[in-house]
């Protein structure tokens, strides 16, 4: 699964960070790069070389001098980033040594240039790419990958496949530059692909959609984005319903605390939850929903939870709502609920969360046992009320709407459904995405594989019924609480690894987020 880390600048291309988190196609990429060269009044040869140079910037700053690159090179511009990038290393002192297709060198333009340069260099040994299966790579080698970028719309076969294949199955760190040679920018690809698989992506400039999906995301290894300098005017004037979540637009989301403010300012939030066995999933709920900041806070529950709840969350109010499970809710009013986390699916319970979706008509969150029960009985989906937002894993989400080939058909039937009954989803995942009724995309970048522990939804749940009780929309409250939920796993992993990381540790860092935000 790939995992985004960081995104690195060079200092004299300072981007709007408002224009920087579209998500743009691999031909509305290409169509930017043509722009930036009428635009700057540059050839395409000087923005390779740019690319190269950032991408060399980049990794002197992390890899070791001692270190060797073995860099495959390809017949493309991907091939023409990676023969300028050997010859950079080169002149910063590193050992280099080039890969290339020697039997057939119709190269493009700009790839020719830059591998006629490399040839003319004594010091930078060139091979054939048959000559690899015979290698013997040195134990601190690092492969980088420049062979296909994102134009490649085809199954590699033959020699490049074989190639592939080989550099599979070495044990060195690979770095592919711009995206994995093999895989497609845009879409699925299918499974008899061959796909060089990478530790590291040196993305240029934009983020490619198979970064974000299991089934493609696999092949990435950390994702770095380098900002070439690419035309803001033409990224600005592309259209895109598609969004990456960055620290620069929850920004200009959060909603920071003024003074003179009370209780009541800051809403009512009611966490419907749990079931003998599973208190735990209304507690975490609930304390996630006041560390979240809601004003006034309630938590619907069976009285088997009454002792447990009021001693873990005490500022949180307890509403008896049946013996060992959900029967009856007398719930305040105007109060912003979220239900499902831990509710089980027995028959009274059912009964009255239909009833109370049935006649709700504010905007409410619903998640687990809650889409359990809606999954039973779907003639209910239309009552959800307008701009709810429902929060569903892929499993819940199939069992709701019906299952797909992969995950992005999944996303594309989301945006079908949240379009439909007029609601945000909530696709949690690796990069959950928050789909709005208008078929917009938000991928979140903040979280790690740590969270995958039962509770971490729960927590969501709260946070994103929290945020919608402080009066943020419901298209903010769920781009805010996903990311805000997702940075708070990252917190708490660095503070006790991904394996020992418990969603009662990602709760508790929450306050951490809230003081990184600070102005």
């Amino acid at each position: 699964m790939c995992e985004i880390v960081e995104i690195y600048f060079l200092p004299k291309f300072v981007l709007n960070p408002f224009i920087f988190m579209k998500l743009l196609n691999a031909n509305q990429i290409k169509s930017a790069d043509k722009f930036t060269l009428e635009e700057q009044k540059i050839s395409s040869l000087q923005l390779m070389e740019r690319a190269a140079e950032t991408a060399v910037e980049y990794l002197i700053s992390k890899i070791r001098n001692t270190q060797k690159f073995c860099i495959f090179c390809g017949k493309g511009n991907n091939g023409g980033d990676g023969f300028a990038i050997a010859r950079l290393l080169y002149q910063k002192s590193y050992d280099v040594e080039v890969f290339t297709d020697l039997s057939n060198i119709n190269f493009s333009d700009e790839a020719k240039t830059n591998f006629q340069k490399v040839k003319s260099i004594s010091g930078i040994d060139l091979n054939d790419f048959s000559e690899v299966e015979n290698m013997r790579f040195k134990a601190n080698s690092i492969i980088l990958d420049c062979i296909f970028g994102i134009g490649l719309n085809r199954k590699i076969e033959g020699k490049i496949e074989r190639l592939i294949q080989v550099l599979n199955t070495i044990n060195l760190k690979k770095i592919s530059i711009d995206i994995p040679s093999g895989l497609l920018s845009d879409g699925f690809t299918p499974n008899d692909f061959t796909v060089l698989k990478a530790d590291e992506t040196l993305s240029f400039q934009f983020w490619k959609k198979a970064f974000f999906y299991p089934e493609t995301g696999r092949f990435c290894g950390k994702i770095q984005i380098l900002n070439i300098g690419i035309s803001e005017n033409f990224i600005a004037s592309s259209e895109s319903t598609e969004y990456i979540i960055d620290e620069h637009l929850i920004k200009n989301i959060y909603q920071p605390r003024e003074d003179f403010v009370n209780k009541g300012t800051f809403g009512k939030t009611v966490m419907i939850a749990g079931s003998y066995g599973k208190i735990g999933a209304a507690v975490l709920a609930t304390k996630a929903a006041l560390k979240s900041g809601s004003g006034l806070t309630f938590c619907a529950a069976p009285k088997c939870g009454y002792n447990v709840l009021q001693n873990s969350a005490p500022e949180a109010m307890f509403i008896e709502s049946g013996e060992n499970f959900i029967e009856f809710l007398d719930l305040p009013e105007d109060g912003v609920l979220g239900i499902g986390p831990g509710l089980g699916t027995e028959a009274d319970t059912e009964k009255v969360v239909l009833n109370l979706i049935k006649n709700q008509k504010m905007p409410m969150v619903i998640d687990a046992d809650a889409l359990n029960i809606l999954s039973k009985n779907k003639d209910f989906l239309k009552y959800i009320p307008t701009n709810s937002i429902i929060t569903p894993h892929p499993k819940e989400f199939e069992r709701l709407f019906g299952a797909s080939k992969n995950a992005f058909e999944r996303t594309e039937l989301a945006k079908r459904k949240a379009k439909e009954l007029n609601i945000f989803i909530v696709l949690k995942g690796h990069h959950t995405q928050i789909i709005s009724p208008e078929k917009e995309v938000f991928y979140n970048i903040t979280g790690n594989s740590g969270m995958a522990k039962g509770g971490s939804g729960d927590a969501l749940t709260g946070i994103i019924t929290s945020f919608l009780s402080q009066n943020y929309s419901p298209k903010n409250a769920a781009i805010f609480g996903v990311w805000l939920h997702g940075k708070a796993g990252d917190f708490a992993a660095e503070k006790y690894s991904k394996e020992s990381i418990l969603p009662s540790d990602l709760i508790e860092n929450i306050a951490e987020v809230f003081k990184d935000l600070q102005p």
